[in-house]
């Protein structure tokens, strides 16, 4: 029996078996058996992760780096274009974008990649279509975009969810909040610090054998689902923010779209008529968590143009050097920084200094 079929079967099964606090047991075995076929199927067995198709290898540039995923014909090379000024080929029938075509913006002083992946289409995480390698580039981006075409119904959005969710992609979600610890003896040792309501013994130690671990710390933080679990026993779970993107609001009334406004994660545009675009920009940049980083040359002024730009969790003065040089650190005695993270400007700070967005440093070396 193929993979697929195999992966068809326990689906049916989960969706014929009810659930209630008897079945979570049995559910927590499939749903484990579930998510071991589904890596099969990503990396084959004695492959290298599914390999790369032509044109899907895009080398990585630029500060941060967004993909464009939705349905065929849903406006995604046209926003491309308009934003990044990129001939992505945009034509009136479906399947034009048949390779990743990269784009790049320049917005408040970061460099920006755009990637317009191809059309997803149902059943991309069985590898139907090339949905296996388009997938693999959009686990590399810091923010994925879902462009959906605003008079199809939100069906699309669940659909795509659905096959990202299959790859190991967690839309705008945080890891979950489990210890988790593999050892060589001692059996399993369960804990929670507060009441579960699908999770107990049984079920974890079920779970855990489906993957052959029969000793491990076991902590459970918060109030879990048996898919955190896997996700955490699998380790190979991205978790990427989302914005969805509803294109063709010059299709709709007005009234359609002030509900539409209430969608959380959501921006409602028009990619031909270039309508509110500069709101898209300024969800992606709250989206991105990106930090804005001056350099002042000693005796001079800071050059407020080119901006160092650095991931919102690694803002050190160690990071900063890291990203310019990787000898710098070496060779770094101490730094003065302007700016939201200090008490006094300048204030002499060393290495382990986190700064903010917009900060000002100069670099004193031994």
């Amino acid at each position: 029996m193929s993979i697929l079929a195999k992966i068809a079967e326990i689906e049916n099964e989960m969706n014929r078996t009810q659930k209630n606090k008897a079945t979570a047991h049995h559910l927590g075995l499939l749903k484990a058996r579930l998510a071991k076929l589904r890596r099969e199927l990503i990396t084959p067995k004695g492959g290298s992760g599914g390999g790369t198709g032509e044109g899907f290898d895009v080398a990585k540039t630029g500060d941060a780096r967004i993909g464009f995923v939705g349905f065929p014909s849903v406006g995604k090379s046209t926003l491309l274009s308009n934003l990044a000024g990129v001939y992505s080929e945009v034509a009136a029938y479906e399947f034009t974008t048949l390779t990743t075509v990269p784009g790049v913006i320049r917005y408040k002083g970061a460099k920006i990649q755009l990637l317009d992946l191809p059309g997803i289409i149902e059943g991309a995480k069985d590898g139907k279509g090339r949905g296996r390698q388009v997938i693999a580039v959009a686990r590399t981006c810091n923010l994925i975009l879902i462009v959906l075409d605003v008079l199809k119904p939100l069906g699309h959005k669940k659909l795509i969810e659905h096959e990202l969710e299959g790859f190991g992609i967690r839309l705008n979600k945080q890891p979950p909040n489990i210890g988790y610890k593999k050892k060589d003896k001692g059996g399993i040792n369960f804990t929670a610090t507060c009441a579960q309501s699908e999770l107990d013994l049984e079920t974890v130690k079920t779970i855990l054998a489906e993957y052959k671990i029969h000793n491990a710390d076991i902590t459970l933080r918060s109030d879990v689902t048996a898919d955190d679990l896997i996700d955490v026993v699998e380790g190979n779970r991205v978790y990427i923010p989302c914005i969805y993107v509803l294109n063709k609001i010059d299709q709709i009334s007005i009234e359609e779209l002030d509900i539409i406004y209430k969608v959380p994660h959501c921006v409602p545009i028009s990619a031909h008529h270039r309508w509110n675009f500069d709101d898209l920009l300024e969800k992606l940049w709250d989206y991105l968590q990106l930090v804005r980083i001056y350099t002042k040359p000693k005796g001079q002024l800071p050059d407020y143009t080119s901006p160092v730009v650095l991931p919102d969790l690694h803002t050190s003065v160690e990071d900063f050097c890291l990203k310019i040089h990787k000898n710098l650190v070496k060779e770094l005695k101490y730094a003065l920084v302007w700016g939201a993270s200090v008490k006094h400007n300048p204030q002499k700070v060393g290495k382990d200094h986190v700064m903010e967005d917009e900060d000002v440093i100069q670099l004193v070396k031994k």
